[in-house]
């Protein structure tokens, strides 16, 4: 029988130890042979990423610290690594290290360690290599085709983006001028070349500033001389208003691509003269937003069928069929692919989570339609009955507009609230802004539901998922429409009795720290508010204080600086510090590119004197995103002691945050 207690009292196994060792997911699985390799997550390894490698019988094996395969282009990086059976036998892999941002070569069954085929450069944030094709038939010694990322300069916008061949001798190791550039740099970001079956094509997406991947893409397709290089490169499709985050040529020669110009981005065939025959017409999404060079959200199969991730607001995986339209979705409990499926033959393989799982490699098996976990295994750490029990739901915003919202009420098989109390609730704004929350299981979340406290997890208007309309609702607006939607929704959660209208809190990450600022001083719905990592002086981070990538975001988001400078301003959080009134909770990486220390310092220095109790922790070694395990159990319990002091509820289990007037 369950024991009455105080919401946000209550006691829990899942600790922030726990919920700290299971963050983060698999990460682009692929096919080498008979083999599947990807990277995983290890937070108690100083945050690294481990390339894991699964063998025809099952066994794993992983590429020993301090070996860190991830990618730095565009800061958020992309698929970091590739791989092929070499015809000697055993695999070649060729990755990216975090650490100098080389490509190394690597063959497991040898007995050499990691070898280096790129270069260093001291000029700005140097050499930087994603998303490599290798085509060991090219060149003298074979190469590797990747996006490369070359700084000119010392400033986050002084670099060029091209596509370049690096070989495989390792002659380029100590020496630039070894590298091929197969593309000129006229674009200002590309993803990496698709080779057509025939050999005679290549084909990449590429756009342009002020532009994001999901406003405007081009398919550019170049022909490939008996010189190796790069001719005649033109715009196939796309253009301004259409976003193609992902293309894959197909055995007949012709191009598969995701597009939005339905305002839905579905799945299309070009061909020769760019001209697009949809496949599966559905106001649903067969992808997603290009935040990484290299996602893929659709492969084609060996018999012409095409396996694909789709849904609104969640996704499954199904297989087409590209000349009758119909898909067949595979039956299973997950709720969320991530943008990486390979195909091993008949077989599909994604990265899958559900409310009750956390993400692991699930193989489907086409011909019989059998699915099995192949890697990253959920497994419990805990007893599940404290994991949440979130229901999706929908509401009505200003003007009637539908807002889409996870909700997790407190959850515990051993405590349960007063009748005559009601619990205290957290929003949580994700980051982005263009982006999406889950319907999965989180132990973040469940750390807080698991003791009495409700998160609202809210797909504001400007998230992914729903349409193109739906993103389209940012437009100019960010500050205004994220702002009004959260508190909608908490709103809502207060008036139908589900939540204490004065225990209401708001929280999140880079574009969520954003929007969680601009609540506290835009709105007086919240108690308190965690700001995590966030842009606070729009009119500084569009002026040279983040990275070339997102340096133009806001011209979509706002307005273009020159056009609006009062609204930059006048929406930015540092500047309506005087509105200011409930306790915060500040975290920061003091090694962030994106959203960098200067923007806290300059908040709390707006802030200094005025009487508000907060805090501010700062985690050296962290970037944007915490990765290493003692950073996110310092967060968690800091936010939880901000919620205790400032809902009323007796914590004594974390330690007590101070907070400073």
């Amino acid at each position: 029988m369950a024991t009455t207690g105080a919401y946000g009292s209550w006691p829990s196994p899942i600790d922030a130890a726990t919920a700290a060792s299971r963050d983060g997911r698999p990460e682009y699985v692929e096919a080498v042979g008979d083999e599947l390799w990807w990277t995983e997550p290890r937070p108690a390894q100083a945050g690294r990423r481990a390339l894991v490698r699964r063998l025809a019988d099952g066994t794993t094996a992983e590429l020993p610290a301090p070996w860190n395969v991830r990618s730095r282009v565009i800061e958020y990086g992309g698929r970091p690594w590739t791989g092929t059976e070499r015809a000697e036998g055993g695999p070649l892999i060729v990755f990216v290290h975090f650490d100098d941002q080389r490509l190394y070569a690597y063959e497991p069954d040898g007995s050499g360690e990691p070898r280096p085929l790129t270069p260093v450069s001291p000029v700005g944030g140097g050499l930087r290599w994603v998303d490599p094709r290798l085509h060991p038939d090219r060149g003298a010694s074979g190469e590797v085709w990747c996006v490369l990322e070359e700084f000119t300069g010392e400033g986050p916008g002084e670099l060029r983006r091209l596509i370049a061949a690096v070989p495989l001798d390792g002659s380029a190791a100590d020496d630039r001028s070894a590298v091929r550039e197969l593309s000129d740099a006229r674009h200002r970001f590309v993803t990496g070349p698709e080779l057509s079956p025939d050999g005679r094509q290549a084909a990449w997406i590429a756009w342009d500033h002020p532009r994001m991947p999901w406003d405007g893409t081009e398919v550019i397709v170049a022909d490939l001389g008996d010189d190796g290089a790069f001719h005649a490169p033109r715009t196939l499709l796309g253009g301004p208003e259409e976003s193609v985050p992902q293309i894959q040529w197909a055995a007949d020669g012709t191009l598969l691509l995701a597009s939005d110009r339905s305002g839905w981005w579905n799945l299309y065939r070009a061909g020769p003269d760019g001209n697009a025959v949809e496949l599966c017409p559905r106001a649903e999404e067969f992808a997603g937003p290009l935040w990484k060079i290299g996602l893929s959200w659709f492969r084609p199969l060996e018999n012409g069928l095409i396996a694909t991730l789709h849904g609104k607001g969640s996704t499954t995986l199904g297989i087409l069929d590209p000349e009758t339209g119909i898909l067949v979705d595979i039956a299973g409990p997950w709720t969320d692919w991530s943008g990486t499926l390979a195909v091993q033959g008949s077989r599909v393989i994604g990265i899958a989570a559900s409310p009750h799982s956390a993400y692991e490699i699930v193989e489907l098996d086409t011909s019989t339609g059998h699915t099995r976990i192949i890697g990253a295994p959920h497994e419990d750490a805990v007893d599940p009955a404290y994991y949440p029990r979130p229901a999706d739901r929908t509401f009505t915003g200003p003007g009637g507009r539908e807002i889409h919202a996870h909700i997790y009420p407190p959850h515990s098989p051993d405590r349960t609230g007063p009748a005559d109390e009601l619990p205290p609730y957290v929003v949580w704004a994700h980051g982005g802004p263009t982006s999406h929350a889950p319907l999965v299981l989180d132990l973040e979340i469940a750390y807080f539901t698991s003791r009495g406290i409700g998160v609202a997890e809210v797909n504001y208007g400007g998230s992914t998922g729903y349409g193109r309309a739906y993103r389209n609702r940012l437009r100019e607006q960010w500050g205004v429409v994220d702002v009004e939607d959260c508190a909608a929704v908490a709103g809502a959660l207060a008036a139908e009795g589900t939540a204490d209208p004065h225990r209401l809190a708001v929280r999140g990450g880079s574009a969520g720290g954003w929007t969680t600022a601009a609540s506290l001083t835009g709105t007086d719905v919240y108690a308190c508010g965690t700001i995590i990592y966030p842009i606070l002086d729009l009119t500084g981070w569009g002026t040279g204080e983040t990275h070339d990538f997102e340096s133009q975001y806001l011209e979509s988001l706002v307005g273009p600086l020159a056009e609006v400078p009062d609204r930059y301003r006048e929406r930015s959080p540092i500047t309506r510090t005087d509105r200011l009134t409930t306790p915060f909770l500040l975290l920061q990486g003091e090694d962030d590119p994106i959203c960098p220390p200067v923007q806290c310092e300059r908040f709390l220095a707006a802030v200094a004197g005025r009487g508000i109790p907060h805090a501010y922790l700062t985690y050296p070694g962290e970037g944007h995103g915490f990765r290493r395990a003692d950073t996110m159990i310092s967060a968690l319990e800091a936010e939880l002691s901000l919620y205790a002091q400032t809902f009323g509820i007796e914590r004594p289990d974390v330690p007590r945050l101070e907070l400073r007037k």
